[in-house]
């Protein structure tokens, strides 16, 4: 299987990369530096995403939000201008539901079926290609495709029809968005108390407040390492696109609108490229502390 490759960014470089060490012929958009990498791995490069479609048997695409989904996929020169009957396009990005589902019924009369398939586990997990993989879709398309994302990611589960692996995706989302803000208000806690956070974390990492989330996050935190695995400003996109869906379904989401405002004011104060273990920052400012060991 052929498969096309569009968006080479933070994680879409790596997990193309990882296709490659798989086994998989890839065919990549363009002429840029990480094109160039990749093909020097083997892969093969294309001048359009219509041109990267009619040469893949299967086409992934993994960018920053719906409108650039929208218009790789449906635009002019789009991916659906080249695929074929019986192709698969699968979307990794993490957008809005509707739009997924947009996308979906206009590929489905090109003859193509469309799968959502937005990952998490950021850089890290992209680069060792053990990344959670939450599709929706139709199951035929899924079995077929499931073996080329298991070589990114180490649990691909199929969660329903088509949307429903975005709508997974922004419950994943506000839980990390939570659950690093009380980490924050923990830590920055402890700190101000004059109690060593490297200890606190060493205590209570074993217990019930432990999580993957703390386990990644707060050694970034004590390091003061805020370079991105995923910046600020996608974790804001992110819970816009909560924001928007809940409320479309009429669900209340207080906790998630307090942490978008957290967010939006350190995007204000610059720090919308930092990683969003960044959130500490907001209530070091607060409380005039910082995390550090």
């Amino acid at each position: 299987m052929i498969i096309g490759f569009i968006g080479l960014g933070i994680m879409g470089c790596p997990m193309a990369k990882n296709l490659i060490k798989g086994g998989c012929k890839v065919v990549v958009l363009g002429k840029s530096k990480k094109a160039a990498d990749l093909q020097a791995l083997g892969a093969e490069t294309a001048e359009s995403c219509k041109e990267v479609a009619a040469k893949s048997d299967a086409v992934i695409t993994m960018l920053p939000n719906s409108p650039e989904v929208k218009a790789v996929i449906l635009g002019d020169r789009g991916v659906i201008e080249g695929i074929k009957a019986g192709s698969i396009v699968v979307d990794m990005s993490s957008i809005a539901p509707a739009t997924s589902q947009e996308i979906g019924a206009a590929l489905k009369g090109k003859g193509a079926a469309f799968l959502d398939a937005p990952v998490s586990g950021g850089e890290p997990k992209a680069i060792d290609g053990t990344l959670a993989i939450m599709v929706g879709g139709d199951k035929a398309a899924f079995e077929t495709i499931k073996p080329v994302l298991e070589k990114m990611g180490s649990s691909v589960t199929l969660v329903g029809d088509i949307g429903s692996g975005n709508v997974t995706k922004l419950a994943n989302q506000i839980i990390v968005a939570l659950n690093i803000a009380a980490v924050s208000e923990a830590f920055v806690l402890a700190s101000k108390a004059g109690v060593n956070p490297q200890a606190v974390f060493d205590a209570i990492k074993g217990g019930l407040a432990g999580s993957t989330v703390m386990n990644a996050k707060v050694p970034m935190i004590l390091d003061g390492n805020f370079k991105p695995g995923f910046r600020i400003e996608l974790h804001i996109k992110d819970l816009q696109n909560a924001l928007d869906t809940a409320h479309n379904l009429n669900v209340p989401v207080p906790l998630t609108a307090n942490v978008m405002e957290t967010l939006q004011a350190l995007k204000v104060e610059g720090h919308a490229t930092s990683d969003h273990s960044a959130i500490v920052r907001f209530y070091e400012n607060l409380a005039k502390v910082e995390v550090r060991k």
